[in-house]
This record gives structure tokens, C-alpha cells and sequence, in this order.
């Protein structure tokens, strides 16, 4: 049974630090992809961030090859930010069969997070990731700049993703109606 459609929620007071997040974005160029164990890729991402009024906003992330368009990566998960402080956590489940917990500051208009906790399938291919760290910053230019670094059983913090994305749509959708939910 489909809930009643209500206006979208008010962003909540905790999250105003955030709200330059907010909305649909799509990755400008293809981003670049390394590692010491893979060959270097290209790829393109789009990325969702909303809310619906609570203390946290909702977050997606898909990328796809920048060739062949099939799809690569996908994360899901939470932005929560420590009331009273720049502190912020992102709880990110992949695909992959990797679950995290980032935690960082916000300075600005920029995230730096660093892996607090990782978690994986006992099937999961290796060499496994043991650290990760993610910078995301608004850059002056209005676009959105993502770099990831990992390391792995078997290689240390190298710079694995880098990537620059322009804003789909106004900020304010970010917020999504209550009946999709």
C-alpha cells in the first residue's frame, strides 16, 4: 500500500555543515582508477546524496566502466556528523562484499576520512583491504572532487581512485519524498 505523498523534510540542524552535498551528481570526466595489483581503469560515477529529515543523510555511489558502460562499484550507506563538532562517520556496505566505517573531519567544504572499522565476506577475493582513507571536497568551481586511497594485505596507503563530479540538480533535492521510502 503506497503512504500518503507529504512534502519533503527539512534538513536536519545537525547536517546544515553537510548540505553542500546534497543532491545528484555525475562525474564530469572518467575518473581514474590504479593499483598496484590491477591495471589501470577508467570509469564514471554518479552519486546521490539525500535525506529525510533525520540526523543523517542517505548516500549511493555507482560507477561504471567509462567504455563499455556495465556496471563496476556500487556503495550505499549513512552520513552521521558528532552534534556539536566537526566530526563525521560514513557507514559504506559495497558490493564487493567490503562493509566500513570512515570517520573524519569536516574542514570547510572538505571530508577527510580515514577506515575506523572494516568488515568482509570469509569469501572475499584477495589481497584484502586493510585500510582505506577518502578526501571529498567542494571545489571553488562548484564541482565535487573524490579521492580514495586503500591498502592491502600486501601493499601499503596508495591512491586508488580519483575522480571530479558536477551537480545534477539543486541542492535541495536532496531531500526525497516520504512516500518513497
Amino acid at each position: 500500500m503506497a503512504r500518503p505523498v507529504s512534502p519533503a523534510a527539512d534538513l536536519h540542524p545537525a547536517l546544515l555543515p553537510l548540505d553542500w552535498l546534497l543532491g545528484s551528481w555525475e562525474s564530469d570526466e572518467p575518473g581514474e582508477g590504479c593499483f598496484t595489483t590491477i591495471k589501470p581503469f577508467r570509469y564514471t560515477e554518479s552519486l546521490s546524496f539525500s535525506h529525510v529529515g533525520q540526523p543523517v543523510i542517505n548516500f549511493t555511489f555507482n560507477a561504471f566502466h567509462a567504455e563499455t558502460k556495465k556496471p563496476m562499484h556500487r556503495e550505499v550507506g549513512f552520513i552521521r556528523m558528532q552534534p556539536g563538532t566537526n566530526r563525521v562517520a560514513f557507514m559504506i556496505a559495497q558490493n564487493s562484499g567490503l562493509v566500513e566505517i570512515e570517520e573524519g573531519e569536516l574542514t570547510a567544504q572538505q571530508l577527510n576520512l580515514q577506515s575506523r572499522a572494516l568488515a568482509r565476506l570469509s569469501f572475499a577475493r584477495e589481497p584484502l583491504v586493510q585500510k582505506v582513507s577518502r578526501a571529498i571536497r567542494l571545489r571553488p568551481d562548484g564541482r565535487l572532487e573524490q579521492t580514495v586511497s586503500m591498502a592491502t594485505d600486501n601493499q601499503p596507503m596508495t591512491q586508488h581512485l580519483h575522480i571530479v563530479y558536477r551537480r545534477q540538480a539543486a541542492a535541495d533535492s536532496g531531500k526525497i519524498r516520504r512516500d518513497l521510502m
